[in-house]
């Protein structure tokens, strides 16, 4: 008898055998990098909202980053690296602002590197390319790479 199921966003087999074990097969998968918003500078702080990374709804679609994904951020200037999730800011902003415990690990101006991050399995990992987006001191995208 075969089942078919989630099991951590994949598909997986459970053959039951005989002896009542249970064999899991799963293709192997790896962390590829997607979206890349790089060199932007924070532009505000708040610690007193809930959570997240605002950033202009422009850079969010070239990048390819949805609204309330984890993203990684990574801050050029000390080094600090934390996750969060991303929220849309008003387009053409150039918006870039830290919110809630995120708030301390960056002051404006800093300089942020903000990936997201796709799993796929190990045969199809060759053939993602990340969408890499390129901004100039106000946040303006300046080039892209996909």
């Amino acid at each position: 008898m075969t089942y078919v199921f989630p099991f951590f966003g994949q598909s997986a087999r459970l053959l039951l055998q005989k002896k009542s074990t249970i064999t899991i097969y799963t293709k192997m998968k790896c962390f590829i990098l997607k979206g890349k918003l790089h060199r932007v500078s924070v532009t505000g702080n708040d610690l007193n909202y809930e959570g997240s990374c605002a950033i202009d709804t422009e850079l969010l679609a070239a990048a390819g980053i949805f609204p309330y994904e984890k993203v990684e951020v990574y801050n050029i200037n000390t080094g600090e690296r934390f996750e969060t999730y991303a929220i849309k800011a008003e387009a053409s902003s150039g918006i870039v602002a830290l919110n809630g415990a995120a708030a301390r690990k960056a002051v404006i101006g800093d300089l942020l590197i903000i990936c997201s991050y796709a799993l796929v399995d190990n045969e199809n990992a060759k053939a993602c390319s990340p969408k890499v987006v390129m901004v100039d001191s106000s946040n303006k995208i300046i080039d892209k790479q996909v």
